[in-house]
């Protein structure tokens, strides 16, 4: 196994782990749109998942990238 194997299943974990990110913060916000709350706790709410929405991106970008660069790179 290779550096850049290494390189491309890192990233695919990362990006992995990046969209279970993603689809947790879709379910919370269900969650929280379900059970109907008020102004400030649904504020508050939002504000953190869209906090951990933004690093579930990032994480996903960076591995896309890893996978990407992995396969360029290991030709």
């Amino acid at each position: 196994m290779t550096v850049w194997d290494l390189l491309i299943w890192g990233g695919a974990v990362l990006t992995a782990v990046g969209l279970a990110g993603i689809v947790w913060c879709i379910v919370a916000v269900a969650r929280a749109k379900r059970s109907a709350l008020d102004d400030g706790a649904m504020r508050d709410t939002m504000q953190r998942v869209v906090a951990i929405n933004m690093g579930a991106l990032a994480a996903s970008m960076l591995g896309l990238m890893a996978v990407v660069l992995g396969i360029m790179l290991g030709r």
